[in-house]
């Protein structure tokens, strides 16, 4: 992938001119030994050697033996230029550990959850008598026989149509003309639950409000048992959903081991802008969304992909407590100054404009998510972990690991469906969104346009004091032209950058 990627940068500046110095690149030798050690046989690097020495084989069978390729070979024979050059000596930093944001987003998530005691509150949830997480976390390397069973779609001849008591998620979607076929399509992704169990509620409600240390008020617990239900219901794999959108029978499915369907499906063409309504019948009881609306994006134009938790609203994610209440107990409560700046963005922008609301939450919090974000902030499609976490120690760990990879993964898929889109993409510094979206900026260059990140100055959002320095940023954002990406506490002084980039884009 990376070596097809730096072919397809050849326009940008891979020319065949010799040059004096390699200095830039360490040695042949040094290279080999680090991605050859352990731990790094799954490395970018790995992969770009085996790859690159695998095309050198086939070139000596065709010009013969003295053609050999070492890494060192890129800066003694090519003259590298933008995303082609970027590609290929971060590889090598990353061979000798001096370029890795990953990394570092990573180690901070670690020592924010080691401060703050988030392993104490995951323990003490999972002691309480409730049912575990219906995806047990793996230890690393260890193969994911779900994963398999799901690429085989083993489940297919099994699988049957979800029921009236079930219940039946159709989440809201994104439609776009496939960049390689020109016809229109979408995700269609549906969740399919079974409906809880009375005691499991009480426990589970029992063991937040202890956790949290509230008295035993019935508002506080009604408020707690509406909002963990999601969190309870049992998730139904080998299903399938046939909905209607207008004249058009669709047929969604299998769901997997989470009780998620997921199905790229061809559209008929329409207008872009156009919002189109649909709808089933199946699993029709309380607590089901039978409507979701597709809305059909044009190929160019403008993009917003914009971070959900402690960007556009209070989550306090780097707080045990604080994740708890502000999802379970308090009303849903926005980022000062956040609404009135996507209102203003959103009115300087085309009307067919997506907008997509990236969030490491699991997906039992969409409708949660979905009624916030209908309350404060343009419509547009909300996208969550594809996991369905039974335990609040599993809702803590999905806000505070691995958020990094994940955003990266969500954001190519985005990237997958809208290329020729320019975007803007919208953070905070709580997680690892700067370090996501510096790595999508290098790794598809041209496509974001400008990066905006909210420094969070609650000390229950940041956790430790090292995420807001600049040094950080700087490490994110390395490679990134310095007018691309801007850091900020108020978000007044956004619009006036985004309105420049805007129509310096044009």
């Amino acid at each position: 992938m990376i070596w097809s990627r730096l072919a397809r940068s050849r326009h940008e500046g891979l020319i065949a001119t010799p040059t004096s110095s390699s200095s830039a690149l360490p040695s042949h030798g040094s290279i080999v030994s680090h991605i050859y050690s352990s731990g790094a046989r799954d490395s970018p690097c790995r992969q770009t050697y085996d790859t690159l020495n695998s095309r050198a084989s086939r070139t000596r069978h065709t010009r013969g033996n003295n053609f050999t390729f070492a890494p060192s070979d890129l800066g003694l024979k090519f003259m590298l230029k933008g995303q082609a050059r970027y590609r290929a000596v971060r590889c090598f930093k990353m061979a000798n550990n001096e370029f890795s944001p990953s990394n570092l987003a990573s180690a901070m998530q670690l020592r924010t959850r080691k401060e703050k005691d988030f392993e104490k509150f995951e323990k003490f949830e999972s002691s309480l008598t409730v049912a575990k997480s219906s995806r047990v976390p793996l230890a690393q390397g260890q193969p994911r026989l779900t994963s398999w069973l799901n690429r085989l779609k083993i489940f297919r001849p099994f699988a049957k149509p979800a029921t009236d008591d079930e219940i039946v998620w159709l989440l809201d979607n994104t439609a776009f003309k496939s960049p390689r076929t020109g016809v229109w399509q979408a995700e269609f992704v549906a969740a399919i639950f079974e409906r809880e169990d009375k005691k499991k509620l009480m426990d589970m409600v029992s063991g937040i409000v202890q956790a949290i240390g509230l008295t035993d008020d019935a508002a506080e617990r009604n408020t707690v048992e509406q909002r963990i239900l999601p969190f309870l219901w049992d998730v139904c794999p080998a299903r399938f959903v046939t909905a209607t959108q207008q004249s058009a029978r669709l047929k969604l499915g299998p769901s997997s081991t989470n009780g998620l369907t997921s199905n790229i499906l061809n559209l008929p063409s329409r207008e872009r802008g156009s919002l189109i309504r649909t709808s089933t019948k199946l699993g029709a009881g309380t607590g089901s969304i039978t409507d979701m609306q597709t809305y059909y994006a044009g190929e160019d134009g403008w993009g917003i992909i914009s971070d959900v938790d402690d960007t556009i609203k209070v989550t306090m994610t780097s707080d045990p407590v604080g994740i708890l209440r502000e999802t379970f107990i308090n009303p849903p409560l926005p980022i000062k100054g956040m609404p009135e700046l996507y209102s203003e963005i959103k009115s300087f922008l085309p009307q067919d404009t997506p907008w997509f609301y990236l969030s490491a939450s699991p997906y039992n919090l969409y409708p949660f998510l979905k009624q916030f974000r209908k309350q404060y902030y343009p419509s547009g499609t909300l996208i969550l972990r594809d996991s369905s976490w039974k335990t609040v120690a599993g809702l803590l760990s999905a806000l505070t690991l691995r958020t990094e990879e994940y955003k990266v993964d969500r954001i190519k898929k985005i990237h997958g469906w809208l290329p020729a889109r320019k975007m803007i993409v919208i953070g905070d510094s709580t997680q690892s969104d700067p370090e996501a979206y510096g790595e999508m900026y290098r790794t598809e260059p041209g496509w974001i346009r400008l990066i905006l990140i909210r420094k969070a100055t609650n000390v229950a959002e940041v956790g430790i004091d090292e995420k807001n320095e600049p040094e950080r940023f700087e490490k994110a954002f390395e490679d990134v032209p310095r007018h691309a990406w801007h850091v900020f506490e108020d978000p007044a002084e956004c619009l006036d950058i985004v309105k420049k980039t805007i129509r310096e884009g044009q």
